[in-house]
């Protein structure tokens, strides 16, 4: 399933809106670091709506 999640950096507060997939209770977007360089230090949030059909392809 195609989620919509919003990553915010805890380092400088730069934050990122991605669509990832769900599955088995993990989501995968494909980011891997801030522009700060910080690749282990967010806060992860799932946005509860769910996508339009056209952005779930």
């Amino acid at each position: 399933m195609r989620v919509k999640v919003k990553i915010t950096c805890k380092y400088c507060g730069e934050h990122f809106i991605l669509r990832g997939n769900k599955q088995n209770g993990r989501i995968e977007t494909g980011f891997k670091q801030c522009l700060c360089n910080n690749r282990e230090h967010f806060k992860i949030e799932e946005d509860v709506h769910k996508l339009p059909s056209f952005m779930s392809n």
